[in-house]
């Protein structure tokens, strides 16, 4: 890197050294970023698409050029690979960005911007000034085609710089989940579901015959049969049951029913008789009793 052209002095140059510093001697698995050697405040950088996303396992590539106040300005970024989310050669809005200069930090740097640009991809774009809203399926392939080859973009010495990083981060990313991969094993996974669920039911068939008490604990729906069945033992005598028996049962209740109604018969007539003495000594109590005698 061709740093003697620069004034180590100025603020800015300072600021930008130190970063590529701590860049090379603390590198990053989810980005990689360096300045060009002719001109460091122009940055190329790949970042890792973010984990449980479509994104993931794509390596994308942009650019990030450096205001000559830096860090007190903020920079500008843009990306290269299409991604569907960010427009592709194209300044794109974020609080990170020249576009809000109102937030920028000067603590902040090219480092904390990157983590910030990985973290954004997920978002829902709101209409924001560079943003895509392609479907995850979309997004998915571009994330597959993004790992076949590095962009192209500007002279030699930048596609030099490009490709060295695009090398770096095919070592550090994982491959890209394929959407049949995940529906196999969304499958699977229903399908495991389903099995338990069957022999789960199949050993509820296989299970042997509850005992009674079981059925009153855990069949509420039964007690109440079960508990007429025990008054109808209770009310009846325990007989022996065979054939014969049970077709004599009729004929004993016929009887039964007959002498019901003969003592019922036989009460009434005792009321009247009892009605009638006490009607006969009433009247004999009030001068009646002559009258009566002699009409009985």
């Amino acid at each position: 890197m061709a740093e003697d052209k620069y004034n180590r002095k100025n603020p800015a140059v300072k600021r930008i050294l130190q970063e590529v510093k701590e860049m090379q001697s603390n590198p990053s698995e989810d980005f990689m970023s360096l300045p060009l050697e002719e001109n460091i405040f122009e940055w190329q950088f790949a970042i890792k698409g973010p984990r449980d996303s479509e994104f993931e396992g794509g390596i994308y590539h942009g650019r990030i050029q450096l205001p000559a106040e830096y860090p007190f300005k903020p920079p500008s970024f843009m990306l290269l690979t299409p991604n569907g989310r960010f427009e592709t050669q194209t300044k794109i809005c974020l609080s990170i960005s020249n576009h809000h200069p109102e937030h920028w930090q000067p603590s902040w740097s090219v480092r904390t911007a990157l983590v910030a640009l990985i973290a954004f991809m997920p978002t829902s774009p709101n209409g924001a000034l560079g943003s895509l809203d392609y479907p995850k399926e979309e997004r998915r392939a571009l994330a597959i085609k993004s790992r076949e080859a590095a962009p192209t973009f500007g002279s030699t010495e930048r596609q030099q710089l490009i490709d060295e990083i695009h090398e770096y981060m095919l070592s550090k990313a994982p491959p890209v989940p394929q959407a049949n991969q995940a529906s196999e094993v969304q499958t699977e996974s229903d399908e495991s579901k389903r099995s338990s669920r069957n022999e789960l039911e199949g050993t509820t068939e296989i299970l042997p015959n509850p005992t009674e008490n079981d059925e009153i604990t855990e069949e509420p729906n039964e007690n109440t049969s079960t508990a007429n069945n025990a008054q109808t033992s209770q009310s009846v005598p325990s007989v022996p049951t065979t054939g014969n028996q049970l077709l004599l049962k009729p004929e004993r209740n016929v009887p039964k029913q007959a002498d019901d109604r003969l003592f019922t018969w036989a009460a009434f007539g005792l009321t009247i008789a009892i009605v009638f003495l006490l009607l006969k000594k009433f009247l004999k109590a009030n001068g009646y009793g002559a009258v009566f005698m002699n009409e009985s």
